[in-house]
C-alpha cells in the first residue's frame, strides 16, 4: 500500500489541542491517556510523553473486550513492571470501569496524603483525558460520568473542544480533542492505526490495506478467517489471494465472475472493527520491545 506518510488532520486544530495540553496541565493533578487494547503500542501519540511531562500517568487500555484476553493480560504485567499504572477496560459495557477510582487513588496516594495533612480533605482530584482519534475517550468519560456528558461517535475526531466534566467520588476530568501527529515515521505503527480506524479512511487505499490485515490475521488468528468467512487457504497465502476468496465466500461477484474486491475491502475492515471477527490483538509484547 502507500505510505502513510502524512495525514491531513485538522493541523490548526492539531497544534491547538497540544497547546492545550500543555496550558492546562498545570490544572490537573494526573493524566489519564487511553490506548487501544488491541494496539497498545502504536495508539500511544509519541509526543505525549514531552506534552504531559513529568504528570502522573494513568494508562487505560480500552476496548480490551475487542482484544485477545490473554495479550492484555500479558500487556498489563509488562507496562507495569515497567512501572505504568495501567488498567484494561471496556467503556461502552462497563466492564472494569469499577477499577478506576482505586487506581487513581493508588497513583496518587502521596499527594492525597500531602492534601489530608493540610486539611484538604475533600479536595477533588483533578485529571486530564488523552488519546489519540477513535479510541474511547467520549466513551470512557460518559461511562465514567454516569450519562452521555461527552460527545460520542464512531469516527476520528469528535471532540473539537475542552470540556470539564465533573464525575462521583471527588473527580473531575478535563476531556481534550483526541490528536494524532502529524508525520508517521513508523509504517506498521501507522497501518495498525488504520486497521482499527483511527485515520480516515478517505486518505487510505482499503483495498491494499485489508490485504495486510488479512495477511496478519492468516499468520496470527487463522481460526477467525476460518469461522467468519470459511477462509482455510495455505500458510503464507498473499493478501491479495486472501481477499478474493472472503469476496468469492460471500458472494460479491461482478459480472464475468470477477470479485469485488473494494466490496470485500470494506467488509473485512469494517467487521473488524465491529469486533465480528472475535478477540484480536494486534500487537504483542515480545515483538514490540516493550
Amino acid at each position: 500500500m502507500a505510505e502513510i506518510r502524512s495525514i491531513q488532520w485538522f493541523p490548526g486544530h492539531m497544534t491547538k489541542t497540544r497547546r492545550m495540553i500543555t496550558a492546562n496541565l498545570s490544572l490537573v493533578d494526573a493524566v489519564v491517556e487511553i490506548l487501544d487494547a488491541r494496539i497498545p503500542v502504536s495508539s500511544r501519540n509519541p509526543e505525549m510523553d514531552r506534552l504531559t511531562g513529568g504528570k502522573p500517568r494513568l494508562l487505560i487500555l480500552n476496548k480490551s473486550d475487542m482484544a485477545d484476553e490473554r495479550t492484555t493480560q500479558q500487556w498489563l504485567h509488562r507496562l507495569r513492571r515497567s512501572g505504568c499504572a495501567a488498567v484494561a477496560m471496556d467503556c461502552k459495557s462497563g466492564k472494569g470501569v469499577k477499577q478506576f477510582h482505586p487506581a487513581l487513588r493508588e497513583l496518587l496516594k502521596e499527594q492525597i496524603a500531602q492534601w489530608r495533612a493540610k486539611g484538604l480533605v475533600n479536595r477533588p482530584i483533578h485529571v486530564m483525558v488523552v488519546g489519540i482519534p477513535n479510541v474511547g475517550k467520549s466513551s470512557f468519560i460518559n461511562k465514567m460520568a454516569g450519562g452521555k456528558r461527552a460527545k460520542v461517535e464512531d469516527r476520528p475526531g469528535v471532540t473539537r473542544t475542552k470540556q470539564w466534566v465533573k464525575l462521583g467520588d471527588g473527580v473531575e476530568m478535563l476531556d481534550t480533542p483526541g490528536v494524532l501527529w502529524p508525520k508517521f515515521d513508523d509504517q506498521q505503527a501507522a497501518q495498525r492505526l488504520a486497521f482499527t480506524g483511527a485515520i480516515n479512511d478517505d486518505v487510505l487505499d482499503i483495498e491494499a490495506l485489508a490485504m495486510l490485515l488479512l495477511e496478519y490475521l492468516h499468520e496470527a488468528y487463522p481460526q477467525a478467517l476460518t469461522a467468519r468467512y470459511k477462509i482455510n487457504l495455505p500458510e503464507g497465502t498473499e493478501g491479495r489471494i486472501l481477499l478474493e476468496e472472503l469476496g468469492r465466500k460471500r458472494g460479491m461477484l461482478v459480472s464475468g465472475g470477477e470479485v469485488n474486491t473494494e466490496r470485500a475491502a470494506i467488509t473485512l475492515l469494517d467487521e473488524f472493527r465491529s469486533g465480528k471477527l472475535g478477540r484480536i490483538t494486534l500487537e504483542v509484547p515480545e515483538n514490540e520491545g516493550a
